[in-house]
């Protein structure tokens, strides 16, 4: 047990090094990502919204998070080197900026991500965003200011991933849901007034 400890400390010790953080960080990401699809996708298997697993939307989505996960790392070296201190007020002014910069940036993250492994066209893409990006953005929101603070306040630097993402796994369920959410009642519905129209014209 003692020995199965020291193992423990080492190991961990040396993945939150320099040498092998940002190694750390991606698997973090694209872990808790797909764990979290699991989660949402066995919810929807018992409420009957879906048949079975889909492996190939869990792959996808820990695709996007391995992207979340490098862009992350990035970010939080690059706001403790631009912001160093753990003031409230400096605090609260780089949780301001994790909102408004960082937060956009992820999301569209992971619609670019997903765009390039469903293979979706640029319209398809736009659509999509423009039909869930308010919708996610609005949960960041309501999560991350209070999680933020903690993380900002209390933790170093390396940690900030590992923590992000253990608070990121109810919001990961979240963030499945609606990124699969099927769009088509609104493609049929823009589809069929775009019949209407069409038949109005040419009656004209």
């Amino acid at each position: 047990m003692i020995a199965l400890v020291k193992w423990f400390r080492t190991a961990t010790k040396t993945a939150f090094s320099k040498k092998y953080l940002l190694f750390t960080n991606v698997a973090i990401s694209v872990s808790l990502s797909g764990v979290g699809d699991i989660i949402e996708q066995h919810y929807e298997i018992y409420n009957g919204e879906l048949a079975a697993w889909d492996r190939q939307r869990t792959r996808f989505m820990s695709i996007s998070g391995m992207t979340v996960g490098v862009f992350c790392h990035g970010w939080y070296n690059f706001m403790d080197r631009r912001f160093p201190g753990r003031t409230i007020g400096l605090v609260l002014k780089k949780v301001l900026i994790d909102q408004t910069v960082a937060s956009p940036i992820v999301i569209f993250l992971f619609f670019a991500t997903l765009a390039v492994l469903k293979r979706a066209s640029w319209e398809e893409t736009r659509h999509e965003i423009r039909e869930k990006f308010i919708r996610l953005y609005t949960a960041e929101w309501i999560v991350w200011p209070p999680a933020q603070i903690v993380n900002f306040y209390f933790l170093p630097t390396k940690y900030r991933v590992l923590y992000d993402n253990t608070i990121s796994l109810g919001y990961d369920v979240y963030t499945s849901y609606v990124i699969n959410d099927d769009c088509s009642s609104i493609d049929e519905s823009n589809a069929q007034k775009d019949q209407v129209l069409s038949l109005t014209k040419t009656q004209q």
